[in-house]
């Protein structure tokens, strides 16, 4: 397999994590004024919207209250959350799965991830907005439109070709013909540990982790769209195979 010159496949993934921003929506969230004790919530009920408490990994979806008269420019809701997520990003380069949106929110259900993709994306047609949410790898990513993608090029200047290991190609070789595949079996094929070599091919896109049940604790690696792209690949169909050889 030899890649194709990649212009973004030298650049760092950066920021702070899902979890971190979770953390943050809480804290700033515990801020926000509440009610008096002495006077309960019309209804009597005593219901009010749940807010995180700061160290928990959710995200709350009530409305932050506003003082009268002041309209707020970016009410805390699912949209506006969600938004944030996408902003942010994973540290390992991976699309925000409908699933781990969903996680870190409260009262939000998976099936209500799509529809709020398609608002923020008519939100941003709307205003003509350079970006858009696009769908990859069965999940969700910020991405520039595609006018203007050649301005990206030009701010970031010439393309580079990506260069990769032979320790990587051999890694993203096993794991292309034997996917899903864990660390632990990768190591044993090659005779050599490859924990730092997978972490680099998940930074850099090319590889993504799943953590299926029932032990969700061991990632098992997946080839990614960005593989393919690299190789010129359609999809894994296209892979060079011999009669002579078996799976991994």
């Amino acid at each position: 397999m030899s890649p194709s010159p990649d212009p973004s496949f030298e650049s760092e993934p950066q920021g702070i994590s899902l979890d971190e921003l979770a953390r943050a929506f809480s804290q700033v969230m515990e801020t926000e004024p509440r009610q008096s004790e002495e006077t309960p919530p019309s209804g009597g009920t005593g219901d009010s919207p749940v807010l995180a408490t700061p160290g928990q990994s959710q995200l709350s979806t009530g409305e932050t209250p506003v003082p009268p008269g002041e309209e707020d420019p970016c009410p805390v809701n699912p949209r506006t959350i969600l938004e944030a997520m996408l902003f942010v990003g994973n540290r390992d380069n991976q699309p925000i799965s409908p699933g781990r949106a969903a996680e870190l929110m409260r009262d939000v259900s998976v099936d209500e991830i799509p529809p709020l993709v398609d608002e923020l994306n008519r939100r941003y047609d709307a205003v003509v907005a350079p970006y858009r949410v696009v769908g990859e790898d069965n999940g969700y990513r910020l991405a520039l439109s595609e006018e203007f993608r050649s301005l990206r090029n030009r701010f970031y200047g010439r393309i580079r070709e990506a260069r990769l290991s032979q320790a990587a190609i051999d890694v993203l070789a096993l794991v292309a013909y034997g996917q899903p595949m864990t660390g632990e079996r990768i190591s044993h094929l090659r005779g050599k540990p490859s924990r730092h070599v997978l972490a680099h091919l998940v930074r850099r896109g090319l590889l993504r982790i799943e953590r299926p049940e029932p032990n969700r604790r061991t990632p098992h690696y997946h080839t990614t769209d960005r593989f393919l792209r690299l190789f010129n690949l359609e999809s894994l169909d296209d892979l060079p195979r011999s009669e002579d050889a078996g799976p991994p």
